[in-house]
Order: C-alpha cells, then sequence, then structure tokens
C-alpha cells in the first residue's frame, strides 16, 4: 500500500494534515489551515509538487535560523551546470 494523506485537527484546534508512509511513519506535518477545504488544495499543492520539487540543503545558523549556502559554487567552474536531484 502506498503512503496516504490524514486531516486532522490538532491539540490547538487547528485543522492540519499529516503525509505518511506506507508503514504508517509521519513524513511530514503541514501548517495550520483554517477549514478542511482549504487543508485539501494544501494537499493537491503537495501532490503537484512533490514529483517536481527540485532538493536544495540549507545550514541551520546558530541563532536557529536557515541560511542557503554559496561556498560550493565559488569552487565550480563557471562553465559547469549544476544538476538538479529529483525529489524522492
Amino acid at each position: 500500500m502506498a503512503g496516504h494523506f490524514e486531516i486532522f485537527t490538532d491539540s490547538e484546534s487547528n485543522i492540519r494534515f499529516r503525509l505518511l508512509g506506507a508503514d504508517g511513519t509521519v513524513l511530514a506535518v503541514s501548517k495550520a489551515f483554517e477549514d478542511k477545504r482549504s487543508a485539501a488544495d494544501g494537499i493537491m499543492a503537495v501532490r503537484e509538487c512533490a514529483g517536481t520539487g527540485l532538493i536544495r540543503e540549507t545550514h541551520s545558523t546558530p541563532w536557529g535560523g536557515t541560511t542557503w549556502t554559496r561556498s560550493s559554487q565559488t569552487v565550480r567552474p563557471r562553465t559547469r551546470q549544476r544538476r538538479h536531484l529529483p525529489a524522492v
């Protein structure tokens, strides 16, 4: 059986959805939505983007934020194109 989405109400009465793997493992949890229709729209957006989404590496900063790294770009020659990895 493939993974699936669940729409649920969290402990603070917010509507959210989660993506579960085939074995029931929680793979992702959404932001809070105002109603079930908005959560369903969010699921549709994830379905559309999941197959084509690119993977981008970020690094955490000491204060908890994230920053994009550019150091790997300076090491490579400018003539070489960056490869994009497919979403898993």
